[in-house]
């Protein structure tokens, strides 16, 4: 099984370093013996088709999975007519861009939870997404997946519950699991592998197996109050989690593979080398006590 490791967009270093352009970032994370990168369009799909192919051309020399993380403006929920046409656009953008790049993923915010009357909004975001995947396989984009991810604050819609729901809806979607959201959400419940354990259990049951076997996974430490996230945090600084290590534990003993995209504050590529070496150091650990049966 192969667990993967990477940043969401660049690093500070990476500027810092001189490099301009994201066609750079391929042999920057080789060099680091990263093997993942998740592109940021959060602010909009801004990338042409040319560049997009090109960059995914780079990383597949190098053995670089890519992924997207659509625009942050997306919200399935709403009940305005023209937020749900660019909701749907700005979806079918990303999905786009990611087929000239290669990227197997798409990872987006459900939206809005704010209100009292969650199951309407919840309800709302479904029919609305369901419309996304009709369009999506009209345009022949079915074939890249759809990852609602996990949400850090109280008023978003994104529980594991949710963004579970959301994913039975076809088989396009698949959740992406930010530990770093849910530790924040839970006030910081994400410390033991029980808690990891069973929100894998929870995906098991409601999906099926095959959904932990190759899960995309959003981690970073992250500060939070009583309403959930307020910022990410670095691996340096350790009063913040969740802590890596349980989780770690858990893709080595049950050999899952996984994608580790790193959101940390500046430090995207640098966390996702410690994460690297903890999971590496426990598979050394574990082929040692089998050498040792």
């Amino acid at each position: 099984m192969v667990v993967r490791f990477g940043p969401a967009g660049a690093s500070e270093s990476f500027y810092q370093e001189g490099h301009k352009t994201s066609l750079e970032m391929p042999e920057w994370l080789e060099k680091k013996g990263l093997n993942a990168f998740e592109y940021q369009c959060s602010r909009g799909v801004n990338i042409g088709e040319e560049m997009a192919k090109r960059l995914g051309q780079l990383c597949a020399e190098r053995n670089i999975q890519l992924s997207i993380h659509a625009p942050y403006y997306i919200n399935l929920s709403t009940s305005d007519p023209d937020l749900k046409t660019r909701t749907m656009g700005h979806l079918l953008k990303s999905l786009t861009a990611a087929q000239s790049m290669g990227a197997k993923v798409v990872v987006f915010h459900p939206g809005s939870g704010s209100g009292p009357n969650r199951w309407e909004l919840m309800a709302a975001a479904k029919t609305l997404f369901k419309e996304v995947l009709a369009r999506a396989e009209a345009k022949g984009l079915s074939g890249i997946l759809l990852a609602p991810e996990t949400m850090g604050k109280r008023n978003m819609l994104g529980s594991l519950e949710e963004v579970l729901e959301l994913c039975e809806l076809g088989d396009q979607v698949v959740p992406a699991v930010d530990f770093g959201h849910m530790h924040a959400v839970s006030g910081g419940r994400f410390k033991d592998k029980q808690t990891y354990e069973e929100a894998l259990d929870l995906i098991v049951e409601r999906l099926g197996r095959e959904y932990v076997q190759n899960l995309h996974i959003h981690f970073s430490p992250v500060e939070f109050t009583h309403a959930g996230e307020r910022r990410h945090r670095t691996a340096l600084e350790a009063d913040f989690g969740p802590d890596f290590t349980p989780l770690a534990e858990i893709l080595a003993e049950r050999d899952l593979s996984a994608t580790i995209i790193c959101e940390s504050a500046g430090r995207q590529a640098e966390d996702a080398m410690i994460y690297r070496d903890i999971y590496d150091q426990l598979l050394r650990g574990k082929s040692g006590e089998g050498a040792n049966t």
